[in-house]
């Protein structure tokens, strides 16, 4: 089913299982089926090496940062994948202060020189671009209470690469229903915007 859209990849993260919860949303479960993404990128806090397991599941390319309730040294801080044209930084984002800060956030992705920033930690899911560059947080999927909030909204993401091409998917559950929004096409030469429903053939199918 994928290869019509390149390179599908899962950005997750914050799950806190079971610090916090005992397992990820029953939607997300029958939506998250193995063999449809080719790459996963979780921004940490998995706590159990068994959560880690279950995404081994999903993909046969896992990467991992550690977040701030990993056990010590049990993945690196940071970590750049290249997935077609695009690079791709990976971090945590509690090293990040303020936590989700913009110019922080910006200044970190100069550092690793990426074209696609992934980080977590906030629990606060979100798709911007600056300047050509990508800056996402995929949230939390577990809806797991952050510093921030006790009212969490369970959230994750979906890319699909090709080339110079992305295209991303903010899946949220709210209440009994899954949503998905802020559908974004960009080309990396162009960095033209518009809207696509290419999420409705990848994962939603599975979401009943």
């Amino acid at each position: 089913m994928a290869s019509g859209f390149g390179e599908l990849v899962l950005i997750v993260g914050d799950s806190h299982i079971p610090n916090r919860t005992s397992d990820l949303p029953e939607k997300f479960q029958k939506m998250l089926m193995p063999n449809k993404m080719q790459h996963v990128l979780c921004t940490g806090n998995l706590v159990t090496r068994e959560q880690l397991n279950e995404l081994q599941k999903l993909a046969p390319n896992v990467h991992v940062v550690a977040g701030d309730c990993d056990q010590e040294g049990a993945y690196p801080d940071t970590k750049i994948i290249t997935i077609g044209q695009f690079r791709i930084g990976l971090c945590h984002g509690h090293q990040i202060v303020p936590w989700g800060d913009q110019h922080c956030l910006a200044a970190l992705q100069r550092k690793m020189n990426v074209d696609i920033l992934v980080t977590g930690h906030t629990h606060i899911s979100h798709i911007r671009t600056e300047q050509g560059k990508w800056f996402v947080n995929p949230g939390s999927i577990t809806g797991a209470f952050s510093s921030f909030s006790s009212n969490v909204i369970p959230s994750f993401m979906l890319m699909a690469l090709q080339g110079s091409k992305v295209v991303a998917f903010l899946y949220e559950l709210k209440g009994d229903n899954v949503i998905v929004s802020k559908n974004h096409c960009a080309e990396k030469s162009t960095r033209i915007l518009y809207r696509s429903s290419v999420a409705n053939m990848l994962l939603l199918d599975n979401a009943e």
